[in-house]
């Protein structure tokens, strides 16, 4: 349609009466006056089967009322026409219907399409007389009009504002508390970890004061070498595995009078050194007096390397939770780009850590063989968030949330699912129109979801739906594989 033309007959000055003008609904309150101006200035246009009357997205010049045949209104979704209504009736009017508003600055143009589906006529009126005749003839009328039409736009600004602000502060603070942790860990361990360095030295210095062989000291660190690598090597066990290896290794320790043998037992079993691999050592080692001392040097290198492994971990988790709040805000990066959907899915999720708690099963059934898709990374993004969030307050923080991917024709699909109590017929009808919400005052706009809407089909020509049941819901998101066509 961005091409077609807008073929109409010219219009026709004069042609409806007062008379004619009073048969329509819109105009039978007004005066005689009244309708008289209103059949000078205004016009008389057909229209042909199956022609365009206006385009969405034009201008708005012209206010029309329908007083002749049928017509239909379209608006685009990506890069379909989406019929919004039918009609026949007389008297219906479309167009420049906001030319009554004052002028600031915004450009007034055709929010649909009109296109007749037969032969139709219109009463057309430019859309300065409109404006002229609505704020002439009903100034009260055009004050609570205006009021209402800029109270809600400001509102949905300062609101849509609030709740970006909202949503940043909540990120902000969860991902503080996720850095909170590994770095509190990392702090832990290096304290620990510098008591048993220090314990270490004292213990080389007592072996050292025991005036132990050289061949003997020599073979000690040679064992100490391979328990730590037998160590590195030792498969993962389970709690249990770990609490019955304890109970091995200390009634090992305690028959042979090692010194706090069971406080050092656990460990050699995180470590998975077993009874087998002491006693291994103790036959090596050939020398009970030493045996005491020796357990716990190498005890001492265990934990060492243990807290070693603790401090990796703790900051390799704030490296890779950097690494993802740079992948979810994309501030390094340009604004529309070929993407891979799972990136920003897996920073997001980790981004909401936090608010999605234990009790949430996360199952990701990701096609990893998807292509990658033109899009606005952070705006995509700010609808995981919203879906996301929502199917987390859903299950109260309690359930399974299932994110899928997977091809649809020339479609790319995200599903987020979640096993909450599902969404009611009559909601599901308004959960995308703005300001309407669910929650408790004061923990919901209302506007996640119509931001989500219009970010995916306004922003990706993509489209979004939802499919509910009590234990099954899912939102899924359809985004293009190609660039949508130009306007």
């Amino acid at each position: 349609m961005t091409d077609e033309p807008i073929v109409i007959e010219p219009c026709e000055p004069g042609r409806l009466t007062i008379g004619d003008l009073r048969t329509l609904f819109l105009f039978e309150k007004l005066t005689d006056d009244q309708l008289g101006w209103l059949a000078e200035h205004g016009c008389t246009m057909r229209v042909g089967s199956g022609g365009l009357v206006v385009r969405e997205g034009d201008p708005a010049a012209s206010f029309f009322v329908l007083l002749s045949g049928a017509v239909s209104l379209t608006t685009r979704v990506g890069e379909d026409e989406v019929t919004t209504n039918r009609t026949d009736q007389r008297g219906v009017y479309m167009g420049a219907t906001q030319a009554y508003l004052r002028d600031d600055g915004v450009p007034r143009k055709y929010m649909a399409s009109m296109r007749a589906l037969s032969d139709a006529e219109f009463y057309v009126l430019s859309a300065d007389d409109f404006g002229w005749v609505m704020r002439e003839w009903f100034p009260m009328s055009i004050h609570l009009l205006e009021g209402l039409a800029l109270g809600i736009r400001n509102s949905q600004a300062a609101i849509g504002e609030r709740q970006r602000l909202s949503a940043l502060g909540a990120l902000s603070a969860g991902l503080m508390h996720e850095l909170n942790n590994p770095a509190a860990a990392a702090s832990r361990a290096t304290s620990a970890l510098r008591q048993r360095v220090a314990a270490m030295r004292m213990k080389l210095g007592k072996l050292a004061a025991g005036k132990v062989a050289p061949d003997r000291l020599v073979a000690l660190l040679e064992l100490q070498e391979e328990v730590i690598e037998r160590a590195a090597k030792a498969p993962v066990m389970t709690a249990m595995q770990v609490a019955d290896l304890e109970d091995e290794l200390g009634e090992w320790m305690e028959d042979r009078s090692i010194t706090a043998g069971w406080d050092i037992a656990p460990v050699f079993a995180q470590g998975g050194i077993d009874t087998e691999c002491l006693t291994e050592l103790e036959t090596r080692l050939a020398s009970p007096e030493l045996l005491d001392q020796a357990i716990h040097w190498i005890g001492y290198a265990l934990e060492t390397e243990q807290l070693m492994s603790d401090i990796e971990d703790a900051t390799g988790r704030v490296s890779n939770l950097v690494h993802a709040a740079k992948q979810y805000s994309h501030v390094d990066r340009s604004a529309h780009q070929w993407i891979d959907v799972h990136t920003g899915l897996d920073s997001t999720l980790v981004m909401l850590g936090h608010k999605i708690g234990e009790g949430v099963r996360v199952v990701k059934d990701y096609d990893r063989s998807l292509p990658q898709i033109p899009a606005h990374p952070a705006e995509l993004n700010q609808v995981w968030t919203n879906v996301i969030d929502n199917a987390v307050q859903a299950m109260n923080a309690a359930g399974t949330l299932t994110i899928r991917t997977y091809r649809e024709d020339d479609r790319l699909i995200v599903s987020v699912g979640d096993t909450g109590p599902g969404i009611p017929a009559e909601v599901r009808k308004r959960i995308f129109e703005p300001f309407f919400t669910t929650k408790p005052v004061g923990q919901g706009t209302g506007l996640g979801l119509d931001i989500s809407y219009r970010i995916v089909v306004n922003g990706h020509g993509g489209d979004i739906a939802v499919h509910s049941e009590p234990g099954d819901t899912r939102f899924l998101i359809r985004l293009p594989f190609s660039e949508p066509a130009s306007a």
